[in-house]
């Protein structure tokens, strides 16, 4: 072969690597990179689990350019927890198996997150967590958890002093036996006595279907205010049948009911006597100014509006993938570790995200977390995130 033809062939094979290239993004072949999401895609819980998977999805697709810019490919690994602790600890076990994973999103719920996030702070994998309450999950102290909302020894007050304001002197309180619903609910008892109010009642359950044995004592204490620490395919079901036997006193529960399902299960029996309210750490993604093209672009993408807590699964992924970036540029573009994604997450200062600037303490908490009181106003689901904002407040974690 002459050295022309030679030249001609290395000039074809060089035009074909760089058209290579450009079709796939840039991407030189560094590896993949895979972030993680817990949360339940199945079952009772499944209308907030997929959003809050769809959200990080969303920012995944939107925000992944200066990684693929790198030479990397970037890839969503969705594990559905279906809200029970063993489903959670085994998919954590399989993500931490995955040297790919550098960074988990979830869960939802705290009594799945808690055991989950034992394993992965035994692997140093960063879990960044748009949805859980319990104080445990950041007391712990471990590097790899943060989260993007409050907690539930300060939501739990809220709560009571909330019910307090509307002139309720007598409670009853339920939970469902979980470290979420037990947990917020001790904090709104401890509360709401400390403040000189009486506590008729304080029960757990796990049932789901008929309350009658649960509602008998309830009925016959007659409190101004049922609480319930818990989620909204289980609340919805007992205010429902306590509405029916004749209760017509303020019902009162936490961010866990916040779902338009809870309208679908319950109905509009729900808003008859005192009607209905819950506490939030996130609320609908419309009451942060920062989610108007979130709103829009989720809408175009999965046909509906973001449910509660999409915007914050969002926001994880956001910063899951901004820490990686700044890993891989400190390691010289090349794969950064898991520790090193952990330490980054925790460096960030004065992160943008669309649910308000990020900033975490030395626990993982936010600096200042938003909490909300929502009156349920419409018995028509389609309008659950137009339902009236009673308050908004911003405060401090414990220290």
């Amino acid at each position: 072969m002459s050295k022309r033809a030679i030249s001609l062939m290395s000039l074809i094979v060089v035009a074909s690597l760089l058209l290579a290239a450009c079709a796939t993004g840039g991407t030189t072949g560094k590896g993949t990179i895979k972030i993680a999401t817990q949360s339940p895609l199945s079952g009772g819980q499944s209308a907030i689990g997929v959003d809050i998977k769809n959200g990080a999805e969303l920012a995944l697709e939107q925000l992944k350019k200066p990684l693929e810019d790198m030479g990397f490919k970037v890839e969503l690994a969705a594990f559905d927890d279906q809200a029970n602790p063993d489903n959670g600890v085994a998919n954590a076990k399989n993500i931490v198996a995955d040297p790919a994973i550098l960074c988990v999103v979830g869960h939802y719920n705290s009594g799945v997150q808690i055991p989950s996030s034992e394993v992965y702070h035994a692997s140093n994998l960063a879990n960044v967590s748009p949805a859980n309450t319990n104080p445990k999950v950041t007391d712990r102290g471990y590097l790899e958890v943060s989260r993007l909302v409050g907690r539930d020894d300060v939501q739990g007050v809220v709560a009571a002093q909330f019910a307090i304001s509307k002139g309720m002197e007598t409670a009853y309180v339920i939970h469902d036996k979980t470290a979420y619903g037990q947990g917020i609910a001790e904090f709104f008892k401890r509360e709401y006595e400390d403040q000189g109010k009486q506590v008729l009642g304080f029960e757990g359950t796990e049932e789901k279907a008929n309350f009658d044995a649960i509602l008998a004592p309830l009925m016959a204490a007659n409190p101004q205010v049922v609480f319930f620490g818990g989620i909204y395919d289980q609340a919805a079901v007992l205010f429902k049948q306590a509405r029916e036997k004749g209760y017509q006193g303020m019902f009162l529960s936490d961010d866990g009911f916040d779902s338009p399902e809870a309208i679908n299960i319950g109905g509009p029996s729900l808003l008859e006597g005192s009607g209905i309210y819950y506490t939030t750490v996130a609320g609908p993604a419309k009451l942060y100014p920062g989610t108007a093209k979130y709103q829009t672009d989720f809408k175009a993408k999965y046909n509906a509006d973001p449910k509660p807590f999409s915007a914050q699964g969002f926001d994880a992924m956001a910063i899951c993938l901004k820490a990686i970036e700044n890993a891989a540029k400190e390691a010289s573009n090349a794969m950064p570790t898991r520790e090193a994604v952990t330490k980054a997450v925790r460096a960030l200062k004065d992160f943008p995200g669309i649910t308000g600037t990020v900033n975490f303490n030395s626990k993982g908490d936010l600096v200042t977390a938003k909490y909300f009181v929502i009156h349920v106003t419409s018995a028509d689901p389609a309008l659950w995130n137009d339902n009236v904002i009673d308050q908004t407040l911003d405060i401090a974690p414990p220290e």
